[in-house]
């Protein structure tokens, strides 16, 4: 899991293949992203919090623009 630089949103990996975000404040998912084939297992933020990096078992790592609130 990784949290954002401004601490607001959250980041987690899953066993369902899914990375998904999270609202701190309300600990709602704001976002579910797909497109690995098997466990995402690494989440980190860029510096600037626009952009997520993704590692899985699937032996990939994806970047995901993150939408601004």
């Amino acid at each position: 899991m990784a949290f954002s630089r401004d601490g607001k949103t959250l980041a987690t990996g899953s066993k369902d293949s899914t990375a998904r975000l999270w609202d701190v404040a309300t600990g709602r998912t704001t976002a579910a992203l797909t497109g690995h084939t098997d466990w995402v297992t690494s989440v980190a933020f860029s510096p600037d919090g626009k952009t997520l990096a993704t590692g899985s078992w699937d032996n990939t790592a994806r970047l995901w623009k993150i939408r601004s609130r």
